[in-house]
């Protein structure tokens, strides 16, 4: 996984107790704050697959399933500014 060498932790929670989808955990936990981002992966149009924020299901997209650098750099930028929202 492309966020696991940037220092990020990783849930996989691939049965479907409790989840309708395979979800992947993406989480920082600090002292004093923990933040997290649920990552799906759904259909788009052209028959491919997409990241998507589970969050945000469809309006979530982050890129393209051939694509996991960018999907990664996706999903740092929107945990780094929820662990720093005066920063961005």
């Amino acid at each position: 996984m492309a966020l696991e060498p940037r220092g990020w932790r990783l849930v996989r929670l691939y049965r479907a107790q409790g989840f309708p989808l395979p979800l992947l955990w993406v989480y920082a936990a600090g002292p004093y704050n923990h933040v997290g981002l649920g990552v799906v992966v759904l259909a788009v149009s052209g028959r491919t697959w997409g990241y998507h924020d589970a969050e945000r299901g469809r309006r979530g997209y982050l890129a393209p399933c051939g694509d996991a650098k960018a999907a990664a750099g996706q999903v740092e930028d929107l945990l780094k500014h929820r662990m720093f929202p005066g920063t961005w």
